[in-house]
């Protein structure tokens, strides 16, 4: 029976898993699964592809997987927005040929088709927008679709690009973190508080902190403000499969990787999904029994404990940890009040044990974890709706954004955990006489200097008029949308030229980056700092001495030959530390180096009223104090 035939356009909330799907609606009596004809909520995230036949989507395509393995397309997720380099470290967990695509791009061959990640996620959105038109009795178009917090812009554009392949428009990408929070907010109202959601799903994990403020605004309903987001796009239940299936080959005697392809690719699926079901039967129970046929007339039986599998999980969820203790310092040690369990995963008892004892608090299970998640998303698109306007959320970018700068250093605009919508403004200039046009060259990460940050886009502003250097006034403007979606406008504000990009990365980072880009930031703070303090010295000082050079070529035969002396030798010492600059910057003493430059900018103060007065035809009456001999002692 339908019950949204009043909403002519309904917005649906769409958690895209890696291992299940789901699709949600909220209305007046609040958010809830929609399930299909057979009763089901969750759609298996699973696509076979028939060469000449219809695709087959979600139970009946899972269970045709182990007599299907090669066309069967499982996981597609963690493909999503990757390159086919950065797949490598990923195919070893898909029974698919992971081949290479148009771009560089990741894509698939199956039933003798290449067809990329966001094809086969197109197939999956259309069947649950399919559901969701079978339930609500009308036409559906629009979705608020969860992505992990950790995604990149590079992912999360692939997560558009699907939504649109399936006639869906994305009108918000939510983090699939505050998403969970949001569906336990959903009603409630009391005090302020802190709530941690260890998101730990099919194939990613995420930890976000967020507060949570009752009507802070009258009228405006409950805030959901994320303040810090962790965690690992390249972690997740699947792993654990992973894990397990290769402790049972090796009970099997079938260690070693050249036994391993003696193993028929039917028979790896079949071991993958065993593992998981052992998974699943050893958070319930203290052991399970173990009856496979491994093929090449090898069957394994054995029982296996709790205790084996947590040993074998233990350095997974100690990882999930380490992501907790980043998101908690990036929060600044904040008390938290409640921990919410997101995810199949989070099903785990050890996993339960290490999140109580690392938050020392009773983690919060009130709704099914699995769809925790989708609810929220249809909050969220309430909201969006109109249907409801008792929250406002703000979410956060996973990390900094900035453009290069002369010397290869990153000026930050807007810094990693930032709330978004955001928008950050910050002027620059030329470095160059007569520039007609400046190179913006955007990056993403927490280091000081490009060669250590992500390349995200290149762009030009054109036709400015000749100036000199340092004198145009280049505006340079940073807006992250609500979804996401980055955009750099740059300004020249005398001539007016304006360009603009919208930063769509065609692919994402591995977690191998994002480990990289975190840990070295930290690692490299204080000689990073240093690195860009010194370029932006020698950038600085090289104006300086330009223009002093300038004013002292008009000037020179009306100062006093000492004077001319001393300011020349202030600009040759400074030029020795601009040389060394350029040539070893981490062996320049920045603190001596800001001195000289600015012992040689008071010493210029009298060329240059000098050099006014000349130009205004008052020589004889600028100066009331005769010029003094400037210091050329250093100080350091």
């Amino acid at each position: 029976m339908p019950e949204a035939a009043q909403i002519s356009d309904p917005i649906v909330g769409i958690d895209l898993g890696t291992t299940h799907s789901l699709v949600a609606f909220c209305d007046a009596a609040g958010p809830r699964i929609l399930t299909n004809e057979a009763g089901a909520r969750m759609l298996a995230s699973a696509v076979r592809y028939r060469a000449g036949f219809a695709v087959e989507v979600g139970a009946e395509a899972r269970r045709n997987a182990v007599e299907f393995p090669l066309d069967t397309v499982l996981s597609a997720k963690r493909l999503m927005g990757r390159s086919f380099d950065e797949s490598k470290s990923m195919r070893s967990g898909f029974e698919f040929e992971v081949v290479e695509g148009t771009r560089g791009l990741a894509a698939i061959s199956a039933g003798g088709a290449h067809v990329l990640p966001q094809e086969v996620a197109a197939v999956i959105l259309s069947e649950l927008r399919r559901t969701a038109e079978l339930q609500l009795g009308c036409e559906v178009r629009r979705a608020v679709i969860t992505v992990p917090a950790y995604f990149d812009d590079g992912q999360r554009q692939a997560t558009r690009d699907a939504a649109r392949l399936a006639g869906i428009d994305a009108v918000r990408i939510v983090n699939e973190p505050t998403a969970a929070a949001l569906a336990y907010g959903i009603g409630r109202s009391g005090d302020a508080q802190t709530i941690a959601v260890y998101d730990f799903g099919g194939g990613t994990f995420d930890i976000s902190i967020l507060q949570v403020i009752p009507e802070s605004v009258p009228g405006d309903g409950d805030l959901f403000r994320v303040i810090a987001t962790a965690g690992d796009t390249q972690l997740g239940g699947d792993d654990l499969d992973h894990a397990l299936a290769q402790q049972l080959l090796k009970d099997a005697g079938m260690a070693s990787s050249k036994e391993n392809v003696k193993i028929a690719a039917g028979a790896r699926q079949a071991l993958r999904e065993f593992a998981e079901s052992t998974k699943i039967a050893l958070s319930q129970r203290e052991s399970a029994q173990i009856d496979i046929d491994l093929g090449s007339e090898v069957r394994l039986q054995r029982t296996l404990s709790r205790v084996e599998f947590e040993a074998l999980a233990s350095p997974f969820i100690e990882r999930t940890i380490l992501a907790c203790e980043r998101a908690l310092l990036d929060a600044g040690g904040i008390a938290i009040d409640r921990v919410i369990l997101v995810g199949g995963s989070t099903r785990i008892p050890l996993v339960r044990k290490r999140v109580g004892e690392f938050f020392g608090l009773e983690p919060y299970t009130a709704l099914d974890p699995d769809c925790v998640v989708a609810l929220g998303a249809a909050a969220q698109a309430s909201v969006l709706q109109g249907t409801r306007s008792d929250v406002l959320l703000l979410d956060v970018i996973p990390l900094s954004l900035g453009i290069e700068t002369v010397g290869g250093a990153v000026a930050k605009l807007l810094t990693r955990n930032a709330t978004i919508p955001a928008r950050a403004k910050e002027m620059f200039s030329t470095s160059v006489d007569n520039q007609s046009h400046v190179q913006l060259h955007v990056l993403q990460g927490e280091r000081e200097m490009v060669s250590d940050c992500r390349s995200l886009a290149r762009f030009e502003l054109r036709d400015i008029p000749p100036m000199p250097a340092g004198i145009p006034q280049i505006e340079v403007e940073f807006l992250v949308d609500a979804n996401g979606v980055l955009h750099v406008t740059a300004g020249e504000r005398r001539s007016g030229r304006r360009a603009t990009v919208q930063v769509v990365p065609s692919f994402g980072l591995t977690n191998e980056e994002i480990e990289r880009i975190e840990h070295e930031s930290i690692v490299h703070a204080r000689s990073d700092m240093h690195h860009h303090r010194v370029v932006d010295l020698a950038v600085n000082s090289t104006l300086d001495i330009k223009w002093i050079g300038d004013a002292l070529l008009r000037t020179r035969d009306d100062l006093p030959s000492e004077y001319v002396d001393s300011l020349e030798a202030l600009i040759t010492r400074l030029k020795g530390f601009i040389s060394l600059a350029h040539t070893s910057p981490h062996d320049v003493d920045a603190n001596a180096f800001q001195q000289a430059k600015e012992e040689l900018d008071r010493a210029s103060v009298a060329m240059h009223e000098k050099s006014i007065s000349k130009s205004l035809g008052s020589m004889s009456t600028s100066l009331s104090a005769p010029i003094s001999t400037p210091n050329t002692e250093s100080k350091t």
